[in-house]
């Protein structure tokens, strides 16, 4: 892929995130099981009945082909998902004392989104390089996100629709209130 490609790509990216809700906050497979912080599964209508069906939402430690690219984890990764108080899941997958972005921050990242059912919707992985973006101009989900890792983390997020791009979904590849996955690697906050 060509380096105007890739910027071509990014760019998009970056505007498919602002377009999702800087302006307005509300906007913005396979059997398994996977493990959830007892809060985070009793407090989320959509996680129960999820529970109580034989399919989950894919999740990073369940493919292979998600970890692909990415940076080491810790040895012993949480598999529980904590909760915050705004809805959004997340587990550390690589712990880090560097220094943590605030709302009004750029960061440079590398990140891989996917839906529950896990097709991957978007990668700087596989476009070949990371991307920056000033958190305040991207999903609610991502805003919050990234302020719970230091720069050398790895975060797994588990964004319900109304942080992500909520009931307008984003152009062909995210359908209407969808919930959306990413696993990403904070490299340097700017």
């Amino acid at each position: 892929m060509t380096a105007a490609r890739r910027q071509l790509l990014a760019l998009t990216f970056i505007s498919l995130l602002t377009a999702a809700g800087c302006t307005n906050p509300m906007t913005r497979s396979g059997d398994r099981k996977t493990a959830l912080s007892d809060s985070a599964e009793s407090s989320d209508s959509s996680i129960r009945q999820a529970s109580s069906s034989t399919k989950l939402p894919m999740t990073f430690l369940d493919s292979d082909h998600l970890q692909y690219g990415t940076g080491p984890m810790d040895d012993s990764p949480s598999e529980k998902f904590e909760m915050t108080a705004s809805g959004l899941r997340y587990r550390i997958l690589r712990q880090s004392q560097g220094r943590k972005p605030t709302a009004r921050d750029s960061v440079t990242v590398n990140y891989r989104g996917w839906l529950d059912s896990g097709r991957e919707f978007d990668s700087s992985y596989d476009r070949g390089q990371p991307i920056s973006f000033a958190l305040n101009g991207v999903i609610k989900g991502w805003t919050e996100g990234m302020q719970l890792i230091g720069e050398g983390g790895m975060i797994e997020l588990w964004v319900p629709a109304r942080l992500g791009y909520g009931t307008e979904g984003s152009g062909s590849s995210v359908p209407p209130n969808a919930t959306l996955h990413f696993i990403v690697e904070l490299i340097r906050v700017d």
